[in-house]
């Protein structure tokens, strides 16, 4: 029993209609920039889809998963590939992607449980290859809104990611929430390098 993931089966329209259409373009484009033509990504807890197409869009090779079985569902029919249901944890590729874009997804894992998967996002990387992911921008760590959620600072990130010394952190930034009337909301986006 996920309660995470009994929230976005139950809430995946309102979801969907919340965020699919939202403007992701500027962190979208400064990921695609370190990668190259064709090159393959994992959109890894895709959500709506809207990433997944957009990357598609431009040519690129994306696998998409997402753990809500509903989410999965109409991602699929939203993109037009299959979106495989999974686990983050479940994740055990190696050397296969050229980026992974984990964008408001991995934050809901505990602590605990977030830096074996960064550990798994790190061995599915190619050399050289990159991670782009988002957090909410404060210290709380805790159920919120029905979901679980693991935020950080620049500072908390910093530490954090210090324990997989195969990743640096090449570029982060901080941006305001851009769904309507979240303007208050402050979020960490971060570039990892393997």
């Amino acid at each position: 029993m996920n309660p995470t993931i009994d929230y976005y089966n139950l809430n995946a329209e309102n979801f969907i209609e919340n965020t699919q259409n939202v403007d992701m373009y500027l962190a979208q484009d400064r990921f695609l920039r370190l990668l190259d033509e064709n090159a393959s990504i994992l959109d890894f807890g895709c959500g709506s889809g809207r990433d997944t197409r957009y990357f598609l869009d431009k040519g690129y090779q994306v696998t998409a998963t997402d753990g809500s079985a509903e989410l999965c569902r109409r991602a699929s029919v939203f993109t037009g590939i299959e979106v495989k249901e999974m686990m983050f944890e479940e994740l055990d590729e190696i050397d296969t992607y050229d980026g992974i874009w984990a964008c408001s997804s991995i934050l809901h894992l505990p602590k605990i449980e977030l830096l074996p998967v960064i550990c798994k996002m790190c061995m599915a990387l190619k050399d050289s290859g990159v991670i782009y992911t988002s957090f909410k921008y404060s210290d709380f760590e805790g159920v919120r809104n029905g979901r679980y959620f693991t935020d950080f600072t620049e500072d908390s990130f910093k530490k954090f990611i210090a324990k997989i010394p195969e990743l640096t952190i090449e570029d982060y930034w901080i941006t305001d929430d851009v769904r309507a009337g979240r303007s208050d909301e402050k979020w960490l986006n971060l570039i990892l390098r393997k």
